[in-house]
């Protein structure tokens, strides 16, 4: 499968159907297949985390989850076929498992949260197979106790929102346990699942305003929102 650098991130030129359809077959691996979902501000990171890019340039799956991933692409002269969102791609997946035959296990957020996520979604999908959920909100000594449990359970589909680079590292640790089929780093979809935080309407959406639509939620972003810009900056010095 091609593969096409942005700032020496490597993203699979994948449509939305083509990434499920890569998931749907990781789901026989004996493994597990770490999916990245990098944005600008991701990309941004993994320059400064030598560690961090090796763990996104060796996953399975990296998917152009920023609009600004597609438009870094497009500069460069080597278009990805379209955006590929992270919370999109497991939407899919729970519909793909909507009968049970696909199993979750949810890990990050707040206190509560990852236990009202998993509520909200058996609502909408009765027979989803939901092993289990944890917080975010861990001590170090802690994490041995939740992978236990999620040793013990062996989910399919392992969603970790843990914020990068912490959640892609802690799921590189165990990709060779074979305690999941498919583990992704999720940011903050587990928020979004839960109802504690929403998406942007589909409006926004549409128009690739949905960073737009974060900012006037959220104004305490706007330091963060600083990288696109720096972003493109440097995908155009890069391209030169």
């Amino acid at each position: 499968m091609d593969r096409i650098p942005v700032l020496g991130v490597n993203f699979d030129n994948v449509t939305m159907n083509e990434a499920i359809e890569k998931c749907m077959a990781y789901l026989s691996s004996e493994n597990g297949n770490l999916v990245v979902t990098p944005n600008p501000e991701i990309v941004m990171r993994a320059n400064e985390d030598s560690e961090f890019k090796d763990i996104i340039n060796h996953a399975a799956l990296v998917i152009p989850d920023g609009i600004g991933i597609i438009k870094g692409a497009k500069i460069l002269g080597t278009p990805l076929k379209e955006r590929v969102a992270g919370y999109d791609l497991i939407c899919n997946l729970f519909d793909q498992g909507k009968d049970g035959s696909i199993s979750f296990y949810f890990w990050g957020g707040k206190p509560g949260v990852a236990e009202l996520a998993k509520e909200k979604i058996k609502e909408k999908y009765p027979e989803l197979n939901v092993l289990g959920a944890h917080h975010g909100y861990f001590q170090e000594e802690e994490e041995k106790e939740i992978i236990e449990e999620i040793r013990t359970l062996k989910p399919d589909v392992l969603l970790v929102g843990l914020g990068f680079p912490k959640q892609e590292k802690t799921i590189n640790k165990y990709l060779n346990d074979g305690i999941f089929k498919i583990g992704i780093g999720c940011g903050g979809s587990i928020d979004v699942i839960a109802g504690t935080v929403k998406r942007a309407p589909k409006f926004f959406i549409d128009l690739h305003l949905e960073w737009f639509y974060r900012l006037l939620k959220q104004p305490t972003r706007f330091k963060r929102m600083l990288v696109l810009p720096q972003f493109i900056l440097e995908v155009k010095k890069s391209k030169k």
